[in-house]
């Protein structure tokens, strides 16, 4: 082992020796030569380092030196054999050198990358003080990227779960957006990850909120039209599913509620359906009504019997119901609707061929209430016109009978109007019959006797006396009233056909006449009573009583079949139709059936025997 080392010694210096002498003729050669032994030095010293194991640069060296030695190498051709070793070996160390920079600019860029990651990863979510990320970086390079190594892995896991919301907020958004545009897709979401705050999130879920409540508004919306559909379909006696189906197909109620469309389409399609459904309901309502009035107008003008009515009761129920009361199904269906047509048309035809008998019955009606007015009218003139008429054919039935109607609406407000004052004049002639009964009463000569019902009597004649005496003022006050009557209607007041004044002038007139015979009565009596009071003195003979009247005759009657005692107003009216003309006006048009004047030439019949004032 010595002699090994001396032998690279001197080799060394006799290498160094003979470099030197290169070198004063090649500096290049010289630096390099310098660099060759100190690479050699370097070997022989790692040659005699036993730390490195048998296979060193040392021991190859000096397997070479053997070698040359053995072939006889020229120093020239050592040198440069060391040379090329040397340069190889520099090109090695230039590579490692080369490699070591390289992954040293390597671990600055992702040291420079991780930071410029670590900036954007706060900045996109929006939150710089995030636990784990050192404030300053400090030592190697590795050391610094292990530094920041985990506030990356945090923020990159953040990253991934806030990615996740955003995308997961944006899909239901992007759905509900959809589904209110009617399905119009607007393609794929994408992410924007250069702002993942929470304040944006945050605001997507705000407008997720307001779209969701928006979908529960419109939800609710499209239920309630669909409710309103199917009541409507049902009153119409429609077919519902055929409806809703028509505006969308997911109105279908096999398909769940959160499926239906709630697009603008949809409720403005549902909104214009419930629209024509409600307007046809007006409609259809309108038109069975219509029916209805026809149908009870014709029962009523034919006498329909209630077991042919109630046939149609479930049309005649709604005669005045509003829109809003129909509520029962199939209460507007167009059958329905149909039969009622069919059955007003078979009652028009019924109707032509039972007109004369409906148009004598409300002439009938007609002439009760002319009646029951004291309006004396032709029946007979204006039942000949009305058989004309309807033979003719000249005038629709339907106009007859409206005709008819409307003068019996006259006819009731003229006897309304008459009423006061014909309810007086009954008073009148029933006062008038009392004071004829009076008068008979106070003529009996028995009308004290304890016979039976006398007393009754006495009660009678006692109200009757109170009445009569109210007699004046009551013709009176009819005169007053019927005077203003005429005033106000421009006509004459005419009781079966006499004038009213008239009657009530005659009837005061003979009251008057009354009262002047009862007076010459009185006087012509007291004369003839005089000579036989002189006479009964003379010779004392008493008078002879009164003849008493007939006991066989009852209270309230005269022999002669009436005289003095019958009701002036009764006789008045009976005579009066013997002296006044009557005149037909010509009918035009079916309004001037019952029209007929008169041309009243009454003149007051007088009394033939004076009625005698009760006492």
């Amino acid at each position: 082992m010595t002699a090994h080392v001396i032998s690279g010694r001197m080799m060394t210096v006799h290498l160094r020796a003979s470099d030197l002498e290169e070198r004063k003729i090649n500096p290049s050669i010289q630096y390099q030569s310098w660099n060759s032994f100190e690479f050699i030095r370097m070997a022989v010293t790692e040659s005699e380092n036993p730390l490195l194991g048998e296979i060193t640069c040392g021991t190859l060296l000096q397997k070479l030196e053997e070698i040359w030695d053995e072939v006889g190498e020229s120093d020239e051709e050592r040198d440069k054999l060391l040379l090329q070793i040397e340069e190889e070996c520099l090109n090695v160390y230039k590579k490692k050198v080369e490699l070591a920079a390289k992954s040293r600019a390597e671990l600055l860029q992702t040291l420079s990358d991780a930071n410029i990651e670590l900036s954007n990863l706060t900045t996109a979510l929006g939150d710089k003080s995030y636990i784990g990320i050192p404030d300053k970086l400090s030592g190697t390079i590795k050391e610094q990227l292990s530094a920041i190594a985990p506030a990356l892995e945090q923020l990159w896991q953040q990253k991934e779960e806030r990615v996740r919301e955003f995308s997961e907020v944006q899909s239901q958004i992007q759905k509900i957006c959809e589904e209110i545009a009617g399905g119009l897709s607007n393609g794929p979401h994408v992410v924007d990850e250069s702002d993942l705050s929470l304040k944006r999130l945050d605001d997507y879920h705000i407008k997720l909120q307001e779209l969701q409540k928006e979908k529960s508004d419109r939800l609710q919306k499209v239920l309630e039209f669909v409710s309103t559909v199917h009541d409507l379909c049902a009153v119409l006696g429609l077919d519902f599913l055929s409806t809703v189906t028509e505006v969308h197909p997911s109105l279908d109620e096999a398909n769940g509620v959160q499926a239906k469309s709630i697009s603008n389409e949809t409720l403005s399609s549902l909104a214009k359906t419930v629209l024509t459904l409600k307007e046809d309901k007006m409609q259809r309502l309108k038109k069975l009504q219509e029916l209805a009035t026809q149908l009870t107008d014709l029962w009523n003008l034919m006498d329909t019997p209630d077991e042919e009515r109630e046939l149609f009761d479930h049309v005649t129920c709604y005669i005045s119901a509003s829109v809003h009361e129909v509520t029962d199904s199939g209460a507007l269906a167009l059958d329905l609707i149909e039969q009622a047509e069919v059955e007003v048309d078979r009652l028009d035809k019924l109707k032509f061929s039972r007109m004369k008998e409906i148009a004598f019955k409300k002439q009938s009606e007609l002439e009760e209430i002319y009646a029951r007015a004291h309006i004396e009218i032709k029946p007979e003139v204006v039942r000949d016109r009305i058989m004309s008429l309807i033979d003719a054919g000249n005038t629709e039935p339907t106009e007859l009978l409206a005709d008819m109607d409307s003068q019996i609406a006259k006819a009731k407000e003229e006897a309304f109007s008459r009423k006061e004052i014909l309810d007086r004049v009954e008073k009148w002639m029933s006062a008038c019959e009392e004071e004829s009964w009076l008068e008979d009463y106070n003529l009996d000569q028995n009308r004290y006797s304890a016979s039976r019902g006398a007393h009754l009597n006495l009660k009678r004649a006692e109200k009757a006396r109170i009445l009569v005496s109210k007699i004046t003022a009551m013709v009176d006050t009819l005169v007053a009233k019927t005077r203003a009557w005429e005033e106000d209607n421009s006509m004459s007041f005419e009781y079966d056909g006499v004038p009213l004044l008239a009657m009530l002038d005659e009837y005061t007139m003979l009251r008057q006449e009354r009262e002047d015979e009862k007076r010459r009565l009185k006087e012509q009596k007291k004369q003839q009573e005089q000579p036989h009071t002189d006479q009964d003195s003379a010779f004392g003979s008493k008078p002879s009583p009164a003849r008493p009247v007939s006991a066989k005759k009852p209270v309230g009657t005269r022999a002669n079949g009436g005289g003095l005692n019958e009701t002036p107003v009764r006789r008045l009216s009976m005579n009066s139709g013997k002296s006044k003309r009557d005149s037909l006006s010509k009918l035009n048009s079916p309004s001037n059936l019952v029209a007929v004047s008169k041309e009243d030439a009454a003149s007051p019949v007088p009394c033939a025997e004076p009625v005698l004032a009760s006492p």
